[in-house]
């Protein structure tokens, strides 16, 4: 059984959000403006492993930033690593600045910005920029979600008979169950929007096989404040699992659940 998350500062929680959405802002107008024309590209260790200047220097916007209006909360990021006090702090941020960097290399529809608040309990504060569909989400933790600054319903689907499952790397056994139940899989190569589309009930659930946290921090607090139910490998609820996770609305995360594990 989960725990009931701590209660934080409501005007640290107003005072996050709008410096997150700012920044926000800040990504989606430079990823828009460059998408298909990524200065610095250039592959890490693998291929299709991508990094871009734009993501650096987003990354380093970001810092300052959070520097500024934070100087007592470390940053977690993909292109800079941890600031030295990340481990043991109460909160931290954790950024990706380009989420799906090969979709924005190629200048295909589907990156995100991506920053996140955390405690032990798992994310605070997510806000996740889609520049390609001019979109900012955002939540805090007990104050559900928005999307550009309007009120998201959570979905009521009880099944996932005829819908769409996210999954960035989805198995053979995956696809073969979920067809067999006449569900679609989905595969947008940005783990950030893949969580995000079951926050605004576009899917019932994505399984996220591979990832860092910086790839699911802003995301999953969208999803857990949009009722979502998320669970690790061994199906315990944990906020914010490492090495393999389900989001998923509550009335098909047993079944979406089973595909899973059969197929691992």
């Amino acid at each position: 059984m989960s725990r009931t998350p701590a209660p934080v500062d409501p005007g640290m929680l107003s005072r996050a959000l709008e410096v997150a959405g700012r920044l926000a802002n800040d990504a989606a107008e430079v990823i828009a403006a460059t998408a298909g024309r990524a200065p610095g590209s250039e592959s890490k260790s693998d291929p299709f492993d991508w990094v871009t200047d734009t993501d650096r220097t987003l990354e380093r916007h970001t810092r300052r930033v959070l520097a500024a209006e934070f100087p007592e909360v470390p940053v977690v990021g993909e292109e800079y690593g941890a600031d030295a006090a990340a481990a043991g702090a109460r909160f931290r941020w954790i950024v990706d600045p380009v989420d799906g960097t090969a979709n924005y290399v190629a200048g295909f529809p589907w990156c995100a910005y991506s920053l996140g608040l955390v405690d032990a309990d798992g994310p605070v504060v997510g806000v996740i920029a889609d520049p390609s569909r001019a979109q900012i989400y955002a939540a805090a933790r007990g104050r559900g979600v928005r999307a550009n600054g309007t009120p998201v319903r959570a979905a009521t689907r009880t099944t996932a008979v005829g819908a769409l499952v996210c999954a960035e790397t989805p198995s053979p056994a995956l696809v073969d169950r979920a067809k067999a139940n006449h569900t679609g899989i989905r595969v947008l190569g940005s783990t950030a929007l893949a969580i995000t589309q079951v926050a605004l009930g576009r899917a019932v659930a994505a399984v996220i096989d591979g990832y860092r946290e910086w790839d699911v921090a802003g995301a999953l607090c969208l999803a857990l404040e949009a009722g979502a139910v998320v669970v690790d490998r061994a199906g315990r609820a944990d906020p914010m699992p490492a090495g393999g996770l389900l989001v998923a609305r509550p009335a098909v995360v047993d079944e979406v659940y089973s595909w899973w594990t059969a197929a691992a």
